[in-house]
């Protein structure tokens, strides 16, 4: 099964440490963050990992050929531009591509308890995204059936859609986990709509979701940080340790 890492962020957030090191390779409970990202997508069942790279590439790069993890990593290089999360995707096309089976995306920057296999669970999604009630400004909204509609910033009162009379107060509000489990067809989609070399993700979901199912997953007793800033680096330890006991 394939898996996409996305390792290629600046980390700016996490400044000093990414002024000499990428994000990726910072470290929580010992060990890297992209280390603990392949070893819980190694004990998933994930065999075949793709890991795009941009900030302090080269650093990333030494540290994946000096280690052996047990399965088969490739690197998908932005070092000549970063191409946001859509156009990661995008770009790694043809490490992606040849399965009928869904691949995972999974940020270097999530520390969790996620079920990943959960994510798997057979769906006609064009893609299922791992969603939580944690507290945020910005919201993925769903309808009844956990399928994705919107987008809104409460604190500005902004709404994304492509229904034009969605009513944000009807719909379910969750917070994105930068965890997602992708169809092959999305390349095509991709290729429909003209996407281009450099684009968010979730721009993309939502000017499809109504044409594509987008599909929300809640996982019970999901613990999960966001490492992005130095404030949550003891929150990551904490989650680390105990998936480590």
């Amino acid at each position: 099964m394939k898996a996409m890492i996305f390792a290629a962020g600046l980390g700016t957030r996490l400044k000093p440490i990414t002024d000499t090191m990428p994000k990726a390779l910072v470290p929580v409970c010992g060990r890297p963050l992209l280390y603990h990202t392949i070893m819980r997508l190694r004990d998933a069942g994930y065999d075949d990992i793709v890991v795009n790279v941009h900030h302090f590439a080269d650093k990333i790069r030494e540290y994946l050929s000096s280690n052996d993890f047990g399965v088969k990593i490739s690197i998908s290089d932005e070092s000549a531009c970063l191409l946001e999360t859509g156009g990661g995707i995008k770009h790694a096309r043809a490490l992606l591509e040849d399965t009928l089976e869904p691949f995972l995306v999974h940020n270097v920057d999530i520390v969790s308890n996620v079920d990943i296999p959960s994510l798997r669970a057979p769906s006609n999604a064009l893609a299922t995204l791992l969603v939580s009630k944690r507290e945020t400004r910005r919201y993925l909204l769903f309808d009844d059936d956990m399928r994705l509609v919107g987008w809104t910033d409460i604190s500005t009162g902004e709404v994304r859609s492509p229904y034009p009379d969605l009513n944000p107060g009807a719909c379910h509000k969750y917070a994105f986990a930068g965890i997602h489990n992708i169809s092959p067809a999305v390349f095509k989609v991709f290729d429909s709509i003209n996407a281009p070399d450099r684009f968010p993700i979730m721009d993309f979901y939502l000017k499809v979701c109504a044409d594509y199912p987008i599909a929300g997953h809640i996982q019970s007793g999901l613990t999960l940080v966001d490492v992005g800033k130095f404030d949550t680096l003891p929150e990551a330890e904490r989650i680390c340790a105990s998936l480590l006991r």
